[in-house]
């Protein structure tokens, strides 16, 4: 669990840094990202909601699309509501902590226990590791460049996959909504934001069953 947590970490710090740096050498102030990070925390969205403001929009415009492009974890909340405890606290901050990759390394556990320990450590993790990333990047401006031309941001993806393929080997239905999330998500991307292809990937929830029950023996 840690080895595998380490890999989405060293991914988060590095996107973290090429966020903070490409922030401020664009023009914003060093609290921006920084707060942002701390507040929002939501990759994608952040990304977008600076590329908008560099871009000349206004605040409200930078907002609307970062909550445009994080709606999808509302999805995700559900997915995981069980594992964050019953707590008051519990819930407040692990619903700030839930993420693709929390909620992936969560729900690839075998029981409720081992679940809630993988979605706290990687979720506490990966939150101290961004905003180190972020603040570094904020501090360092410009001269860092562009890290995604290292092709380092491919680690997330590479994880998440490899974290649901047994739930893909395990159950048909499940691989029956991922191939139609994967195609409706691969269709659209020339058209739309990026961030978008995803929220519309969850349409392919509709081909979900519920298993059908036995009728009770008489």
């Amino acid at each position: 669990m840690l080895r595998d947590s380490s890999l989405v970490w060293l991914a988060s710090g590095i996107v973290g840094v090429s966020f903070g740096a490409v922030s401020v050498a664009g023009g914003l102030p060093l609290w921006v990202p920084v707060l942002m990070s701390l507040v929002v925390y939501a990759g994608s969205a952040q990304f977008s909601a600076v590329g908008v403001l560099l871009a000349g929009g206004g605040p409200f415009a930078a907002v609307a699309t970062g909550l445009l492009l994080n709606t999808r974890t509302a999805a995700f909340s559900l997915a995981v509501a069980e594992i964050l405890g019953t707590g008051r606290a519990a819930r407040f901050l692990g619903a700030h902590l839930v993420t693709d990759e929390t909620v992936a390394f969560a729900l690839a556990q075998s029981d409720p226990v081992r679940q809630r320990r993988a979605f706290w450590i990687s979720g506490l993790g990966l939150f101290a590791v961004w905003n180190i990333g972020v603040l570094a990047g904020a501090l360092a401006g410009g001269a860092l460049g562009d890290t995604a031309r290292y092709g380092l941001d491919a680690a997330f993806p590479a994880v998440l996959v490899a974290l649901v393929l047994p739930a893909l080997r395990a159950d048909a239905r499940v691989r029956r909504c991922a191939l139609l999330g994967a195609a409706l998500a691969l269709a659209i991307t020339p058209a739309v934001p990026a961030g978008v292809p995803v929220l519309l990937a969850l349409a392919g929830l509709f081909l979900h069953r519920r298993p059908a029950r036995k009728e009770a023996a008489v």
